[in-house]
């Protein structure tokens, strides 16, 4: 048996979370790195969105971070269609029905600057008569699609997401297509976070 990995990427605009396709250059054989066979992505990120991808080989963590039951923090940031007013962000914080039933309280904030991130490519479609804004949420749930759909039902499309955090891990530091091997400190920060240690 291979000894355990714990691997972040920075998963690309447009790519697949999945490791075979047609189209390569869609799935995560773009990701720089050469994958043990037994090593796969922890849940999914839409091809439409990019960002923070947690791979390993460790099953139970994987069991605890997929299993809705246990709840853990996810931080995105999207890219909206014009300036979401105070009364939004209050709206997307205090949870919003979906067809699918209710969200879990969540932080959302709007981020004072737009943050320092790779461009994305292709970039969005620019409006000049529409400005955008970019927010902060933090999620402890995980269903399909969930930022774009909130953010939609308050009134303001998501143009741009990024995933920049799983709880103690972030992207900072990678360009897209990048992977690294987790630290030991946040190997064991994680694993404590989530009571498997």
């Amino acid at each position: 048996m291979n000894p355990l990995l714990y691997l972040i990427a920075y998963k690309p605009f447009n790519v697949l979370t999945q490791f075979s396709g047609e189209k390569p250059a869609e799935t995560l054989q773009v990701l720089q790195y050469d994958f043990p066979k037994d090593v796969y992505p922890v849940g999914r990120l839409d091809k439409d969105s990019e960002g923070l991808l947690l791979l390993t080989n460790d099953k139970r963590l994987n069991h605890r971070l997929l299993d809705p039951k246990f709840k853990h923090e996810r931080e995105y940031w999207a890219q909206v269609e014009n300036i979401p007013s105070p009364e939004s962000l209050q709206r997307l914080s205090m949870g919003l029905m979906l067809k699918d039933g209710p969200t879990l309280p969540a932080r959302a904030q709007l981020l004072t600057a737009e943050p320092d991130l790779p461009p994305r490519n292709p970039p969005i479609r620019y409006r000049a008569a529409i400005p955008t804004a970019w927010i902060c949420l933090s999620l402890t749930e995980g269903r399909n699609r969930q930022v774009r759909r909130m953010t939609a039902a308050v009134g303001f499309p998501t143009l741009r997401l990024v995933r920049w955090r799983i709880e103690n891990l972030t992207l900072a530091g990678l360009n897209p297509s990048q992977v690294r091997t987790l630290t030991e400190s946040e190997r064991q920060t994680l694993l404590k976070r989530l009571k498997l240690t």
